[in-house]
């Protein structure tokens, strides 16, 4: 047994340090079901700070699915966004080191999907009729300019620099977008867009906008919110 000390009253050391107890708080988020499977994301204080998608299986299993050289986190709004989405077992997902977009098949190693210098990406979607995702971009190519909002359409397949060639864009204008909504049959899009100076917590609008057969969008419609009330989770 070590030995009593007697300290002046408030200068006396605890053995319950801040480190030990952020150490052990793992945040969890952005819960996502794929069949009977069931992916979400951990932050972890003990790896860093570090984002996980972790897969608990029907039978009650869970299991780190991302490689220990890759955070699952996007830059986007600069506090992020949903980072990543699962279908029938292929997940993609956000980089933090260089905020590209990967698809990682199961038991494979991820794959970047499209090289992007300069953009970012948040929120996406599958596109199921289209076979494509549906995501926030945010455009940071421009350094002279502030950075450009947009939802755009992004290819799974393509496998090819982005920085160089013009993006699908679906909607533009606002200055900020996120929370795109497929409806179930993929012939609507709803989605959040806000203006300076607002927050999103000052003032977003809802918008419905149908998709055409050529996957374009067409006869966008406001159908709620405004500068002073916030719109949240379409």
């Amino acid at each position: 047994m070590q030995d009593k000390q007697i300290a002046d009253y408030g200068s006396w050391r605890s053995p319950i340090t801040s480190d030990l107890i952020v150490s052990e708080t793992v945040r969890l988020s952005d819960v996502i079901l794929d069949g009977r499977d069931v992916y979400w994301v951990e932050m972890r204080p003990s790896e860093g700070g570090r984002n996980v998608i972790v897969r608990c299986t029907p039978d009650g299993r869970t299991a780190d699915i991302t490689p220990a050289d890759f955070n699952v986190r996007t830059r986007v709004h600069e506090y992020g966004g949903r980072s990543f989405v699962v279908n029938g077992g292929i997940i993609y997902f956000c980089n933090f080191s260089d905020q590209r977009v990967y698809s990682q098949q199961p038991e494979s190693d991820p794959v970047p999907i499209a090289t992007n210098d300069g953009l970012r990406f948040a929120d996406m979607i599958i596109d199921g009729p289209r076979s494509s995702l549906i995501c926030v971009c945010e455009d940071h190519r421009d350094s002279q300019t502030e950075p450009e909002n947009k939802l755009i359409r992004l290819d799974p397949a393509n496998r090819s620099d982005l920085g160089s060639q013009p993006l699908d864009v679906l909607i533009a204008g606002s200055d900020f977008y996120a929370s795109p909504s497929l409806s179930p049959d993929g012939s609507q899009l709803a989605w959040l867009s806000w203006n300076h100076p607002n927050m999103p917590w000052d003032g977003t609008e809802l918008w419905v906008g149908r998709i055409g057969r050529d996957g374009t969008l067409e006869n966008a419609q406001q159908v709620t919110g405004g500068v002073d009330e916030s719109i949240f989770q379409p």
